[in-house]
Formats: C-alpha cells, structure tokens, sequence
C-alpha cells in the first residue's frame, strides 16, 4: 500500500501478470471455503445460529452468509485465549524465536495463495483486483514478516540501581488482546494488528468488519495449517454493537486495538474505562491536509496528491482531502487534477485488468458522500466534475473535484470517506499552517516543495502523527502510523506498535553484596 511512485510503478508492472489471474476469477467464481467463527482452532456456528448477509459492492449481488458472532461467542473465544495464554502453556513456554517461525509460515501461506486471497478481498470489499493483488496482500504479508523478526528481540534491561540489588525488567504479554478491524483494508488491517499482538506473545480475539469478513477467515485457516496452537488466533466475524462492543467491555480482554471512526472510537474507550480499564489503541478518523507551494515539482505533486484522495476510491483514513495550493499555482493545479480524475480514473469490473476504481463499501456509504457532496454545492464550493452516483448497479462514486472551497463548509470540516477532492488556495506560509491545524483531527498532512528550510518547517508546524514530504500514503510496515487529537492515539507499524503489547515488570533481588 505505498501509494507513490513506488506503486504506480508496480501496478503498471503487475497489471500483466495479474491479468490471467483477474481472468481467472469473477465474482460469480470465487469459491467461499470459511463462512463460520474461528475458535480455538476450529471454525463453528454462532451460539445463537444467526448468520448474516455479505454483499458484493460492485453489483449489490448476495455473495454468502457468515456465521454472526455476539457476546456468548465473545465469551467462548476470549476463554479458549485465556487458556492459550495462561502460564505454562505451550504458547508461552515456546521459545520466542518459534513463535517468529510460526509467523513467518503464515506469511509464506498467505503468499503461497495471493491470487485466492486478493479474489476474495474483491469480491467483498470491491476494490480491483490488481491492486488487491499487488498492494493489499502482499503488505499483510510483509507486515507479518517484519513483526515475526521482532518476536526474539523484545527485551528488557538491567538497570545499575542503589544498593545491594540486582535490578532487571522483563517485557512479558499483556494477555488476551482485542482486536476490531475496519472494512477500507480487511486483510491489510487485520496484520497491522494481530503482528505485534502475535510477536509479543499474546494470544487475541479478532473481530472482522461484517461487510468484509471473508479473508481473515481463510487466513485464520491457513494458521491453523502453519501449526499455531489452539486458542492462539481466535476470529469472529459480527456486527459492533454487539460482537465488538462486547470486546471493548469484557472483563478477560487486557488490551483492545481498534481502527475506525472516530465517533465508535469513543465508545470503545468508554466501555474499557468502565469495565477493566483495558489499554486502548485508536486509530480513527481523519481529514489530512494537502499543502502543496509554488515551488513544488508539478508533475510530482498532482500525481501524489491525485492518489492522496482517490486511492482505494477515498476509503483512506488518511486520505489528503484538504488540498490547499499556493495562489499563483492554483489555477493551472486545479485544471491539471480535474483533468487527472476524467482520464485516469477507471472506474467497472474489479476482476477486469484495466479497473482501477472500485465501488463504495455500500448503500449506506455511498447516500452519505452524496449528501456532502450536496451540501458542497449548496454552501457554494466549484463542483469541477463528478459529483453523482456511477452507473445503476453496485455502489461507485463519480471522482469528484471541488474547487474554491472555504474551511468552514461541511466538506473541508467533515471526513467523507469518499474520492471527493476539495481544493482551496493559500497565500503565505503562515496561514496554510494556522488552516491546516484548525482541525479535529491529525492523523496525516502532506507538503509539496523543493525549499527544504520549509519542508523542515512544514513539518514541525503541522499537528499530525505521519507527515509525507513530496510524497503521499507511504505505510510500509517499518514505520509506525497513528494520529494525534481525535485521530485517536498509540501506533500500528514499526518498533513504536511493540510498546502496546507488552508490560513491563521490574524485577529487584536482594545480593549479598553489589560489584559493578
């Protein structure tokens, strides 16, 4: 998922080799293997029986039924976690390097069926195939090998302390970890965090997006195929209310992850502070700005900020929405993005080769970016082009550019989750910094310049937890990712995401007598 040149290079590169592929399957082919709740090794129906509906969002066809998971099953998965991680258990007396043996066979699983997996991520997300295929599932696997090399170098210290005693820390498992993962990414998110969770030595109950629950399902199989053992990995596909709100509040769960809005973010918070005060990481919503200065290599910049907003047609929590382009280059940037989204936006099939924008997530979706996108024209913003719904079946956007877009309109204040661009112009350096900050949110901004004294400056000025220079999207799983203000806090990604999943004991033993 580098949306940079790197990727566009790699697609170009890809859309080849992945065409037999694509070719290969439709979304009247797929075969669905996993439709039931994964635990404790094994996949079973819900407690209750009840299954719910996934929908393909290219067509709005019904794909399958999955088994819907609530509390009981909650209560089930989180006890056969429990035991996996109790003391003296297999998972905890196995040497840390195995543990990053297993992880490293899952990867190779998961690569070993790449073309299956991305199929399915397309056939319930919707997203093309050749980017499923080049971009999303090979991360999930990179992600995994990166945090597999991490589970034998997570460590504590020995500390010089006063006195006649020998002081060291130990970096032991927090436990049982939640995890609540987004439909935007399904596969991708789900290894953002059940690595660090899984490296540390922690065993985890794992609830999917109800949309997109089809390949963390598969993949649950194919840990189990690798040989981690029983109660390690546990994953539910169910609605949030019930299935993830009874994570965020059960009393056996020491730590949940969670990514998505910022608004469910605060309840998950919630039910940790009034059941076991559980450690909470959020990462949420965000509305990142795009600064783009005359100065800038002009190529470099539309290119960037052009998949900034439509990649993975605008369902990017940190998608640069807010583009604001120095006055004297605002004109000509303006003509050059609206004629970017008209030519180089595919939009059809997602198995077809040459798609490269897929449908909206849903229905639901789909009438709220509309209905922003109305309230843009109605409060006086330059409808460029898009701005309607595509087609008469399945769930696809228009890319849509607005122009002279003033801060205080629902557009530039409000997250769309949409491939909805919104250009302003600025004048000096100063107040781009003051209107990029006046936000909510921070969990990304871009700046576009060859002047480094101010790319220095740009990014020490802006409030947010990634900063891109001459760049955008660039998630690669040695960084660490996360946002600041109601962007929500703590990291996914690089060695900052470890921190979460451990806690830290210090050990103090009375010596005969101290030599340093």
């Amino acid at each position: 998922m580098i949306v940079s040149k790197l990727l566009t290079r790699t697609l170009r590169h890809v859309r080849c080799q992945s065409g037999a592929a694509a070719l290969a399957y439709n979304s009247k082919n797929v075969p669905i293997e996993q439709t039931k709740l994964f635990i404790n090794n094994e996949f079973v129906e819900a407690v209750s029986g009840n299954r719910l509906e996934v929908i393909n969002p290219a067509n709005g066809d019904f794909i399958c039924d999955v088994a819907e998971a609530d509390k009981a099953d909650v209560d089930i998965a989180v006890a056969a976690a429990r035991k996996a991680v109790a003391y003296g258990s297999p998972w905890r007396t196995m040497n840390a390097s195995e543990r990053g043996r297993l992880m490293y066979k899952w990867a190779d699983a998961i690569e070993r069926d790449i073309d299956y997996i991305a199929a399915l991520e397309t056939l319930d997300n919707g997203k093309p195939f050749t980017v499923a295929q080049a971009a999303d599932i090979p991360l999930v696997v990179n992600t995994l090998r990166y945090f597999a090399g991490w589970a034998d170098k997570v460590q504590g210290k020995t500390i010089p302390s006063d006195g006649d005693t020998f002081v060291y820390t130990r970096h032991e498992p927090v436990g049982v970890v939640g995890g609540i993962t987004p439909w935007n990414f399904p596969l991708a998110m789900f290894a953002w965090k059940i690595a660090p969770i899984l490296a540390c030595g922690n065993t985890c109950v794992m609830k999917v997006a109800e949309q997109t629950p089809l390949t963390a399902l598969y993949v649950a199989k194919l840990a189990k195929e690798v040989g981690f053992p029983e109660g390690v990995i546990n994953v539910l596909s169910g609605y949030g209310p019930t299935a993830g709100g009874a994570i965020a509040s059960h009393m056996g769960i020491e730590k949940v992850g969670f990514t998505g809005s910022t608004e469910v973010g605060k309840l998950v918070q919630e039910a940790s502070a009034k059941s076991n005060l559980k450690r909470v990481t959020l990462e949420l919503g965000g509305k990142s700005p795009s600064i783009v200065f005359d100065d800038c290599d002009l190529e470099q910049a539309v290119a960037a900020a052009h998949m900034g907003v439509f990649f993975n047609v605008g369902q990017c929590c940190c998608a640069g929405t807010r583009l604001y382009v120095q006055d004297t280059l605002y004109d000509k940037f303006v003509e050059r993005m609206v004629e970017k989204a008209q030519k180089e936006r595919i939009l059809g099939d997602p198995f077809d080769a040459s798609t490269n924008h897929g449908p909206q997530i849903d229905g639901e979706q789909l009438s709220k970016i509309l209905g922003l996108v109305d309230s843009g024209v109605k409060q006086g913003a330059s409808l460029q082009t898009g701005g309607a719904q595509h087609g008469d079946k399945g769930f696809f956007m228009q890319p849509t550019v607005f122009a002279d877009v003033q801060d205080h309109m629902d557009i530039s204040t409000q997250e769309i989750f949409g491939p909805v661009m919104q250009i302003s112009s600025f004048k000096d350096t100063d107040e781009v910094i003051e209107r990029a900050n006046n936000s909510n949110y921070g969990l990304a901004a871009a700046v576009f310049t060859k002047n480094v004294d101010r790319m220095y400056h740009m990014s020490t000025a802006l409030k947010a937890g990634n900063m891109w220079v001459n760049c955008y999207n660039v998630l690669v799983p040695q960084s660490p990712f996360g946002g600041y203000k109601e962007s929500g806090f703590g990291r996914d990604l690089g060695e900052y995401a470890l921190s979460h999943y451990t806690e830290v004991k210090c050990v103090s033993m009375a010596v005969p007598q101290k030599n340093s």
